[in-house]
């Protein structure tokens, strides 16, 4: 049974292409739908419209079908549309007019805006551990063979001297970067949007703020329309940070795949974390950076995608938010992953001293032999000249 009134049959095609692929990703938002749902009905019995009795009944359904969920017991029929719709559902058959009562006071809309938040929520806190445990392992890495040196480069060519040490702080730096742009997306994502309707307010008393708090939200997105507006802008935002996550791995693998190379041979990877050629029996591929390496790209046009989607309407809620879910999901899932596996790796990455002292070549140490004249008293573009000849007369 859907939320809206349905005086005629719905076309089937019409109905499996508005569902598209909600049945699916709402699985995992019920628990948050859930949770929402439960803290409603809180709100609804302070207000005066559900007694205790009917809040209790409402409450533990919500908890059983919000263990069910996670357990894999319920799931999303495609008739039901989307999470929210299955839910009401499963409370009416259950509970009868009590059941009926669940949505007083709000639309899907901020419903499904709440779960979403939430979920974010949750997620957000994941990123922010397995950055900081990651940032551990690099300083760990750092701690063993950071003293070790080796070029730097520019253009791909040799440039400078640099260090193990340098190359690997360098990470860190930016995943503390990270860390300081997730302290903004996590503020603007702690806003509750329930009670904000269909993104017009609700035409009955109801407690906000009450709601907001007990959800463990900062505070209240007051302006309803906001609510709706914000779709797409915070979603981007979000996916900004988690973007800039995967540039800093990007950047990261890149390096790997470089320094790693048997013609350089700076570091060296466990053979049990590199694949196999299907024609080329020498071969050993770091496939799984590359792959790293490759999804910086695919979560940057999740962010795109979900931007652009929000760009060209008038305020208020359009149809096309939907389209949002998946993205943000996705991307989630990709730099969880792509955190831990970054881990993995710095677990069991070496350098190889000999590899490196090696590639410490003369032509690393012109800027320093120049800054040295520099220390006598001679200008800096004239001591370039005289060292820049010095070293033309050796190649």
């Amino acid at each position: 049974m859907k939320l809206w009134y349905e005086d005629k049959k719905l076309d089937p095609g019409i109905e499996k292409f508005t569902v598209g692929g909600d049945t699916v990703l709402d699985q995992k938002l019920l628990k948050y739908d859930c949770k929402a749902s439960i803290i409603h009905a809180r709100m609804l019995e302070r207000n005066g419209i559900l007694s205790a009795a009917e809040r209790q009944e409402l409450e533990t359904e919500l908890e059983n079908l919000s263990a069910e969920a996670q357990t894999g017991g319920f799931f999303i029929n495609p008739e039901d549309e989307d999470g929210h719709t299955a839910i009401e559902n499963r409370l009416r058959d259950k509970l009868g007019v009590v059941g009926e009562k669940i949505h007083t006071g709000r639309s899907r809309n901020d419903q499904v805006l709440t779960a979403l938040r939430l979920y974010i929520k949750d997620e957000l806190l994941c990123v922010k551990k397995s950055l900081k445990s990651l940032i551990g392992g690099v300083r760990r890495f750092s701690n063993r063979w950071g003293r070790i040196e080796m070029p730097g480069f520019t253009h791909t060519r040799k440039a400078m001297p640099s260090s193990v040490g340098m190359w690997a702080e360098a990470l860190v730096e930016a995943l503390y970067d990270d860390l300081d742009q997730w302290k903004a997306a996590y503020a603007l994502i702690d806003q509750s949007p329930l009670g904000s309707g269909a993104g017009y307010g609700i035409p009955l008393d109801i407690d906000r703020n009450l709601s907001a708090s007990l959800l463990g939200f900062s505070r209240v997105q007051k302006n309803p329309v906001s609510c709706q507006n914000s779709r797409g802008k915070f979603e981007g935002t979000v996916l900004h940070l988690l973007g800039f996550i995967m540039f800093d791995l990007h950047k990261t693998a890149s390096d790997l795949v470089f320094f790693t190379l048997p013609d350089l041979g700076f570091f060296e990877i466990p053979e049990d974390m590199l694949t196999g050629s299907s024609i080329m029996p020498h071969k050993r591929n770091p496939d799984a950076l590359e792959i790293l390496r490759g999804y910086y790209h695919v979560v940057l046009s999740y962010e795109f995608r979900v931007k652009s989607l929000g760009a060209g309407l008038i305020s208020g809620y359009h149809r096309d938010f939907q389209l949002m879910k998946e993205p943000v999901i996705q991307a989630f899932e990709i730099v969880r992953e792509s955190l831990f596996i970054a881990g993995l790796i710095f677990r069991s990455l070496k350098a190889v001293p000999g590899r490196c002292k090696a590639a410490m070549t003369g032509e690393l140490y012109t800027v320093e032999k120049a800054y040295r004249l520099v220390q006598q008293g001679i200008p800096f573009r004239e001591a370039y000249r005289m060292v820049a000849e010095e070293w033309n007369k050796k190649r």
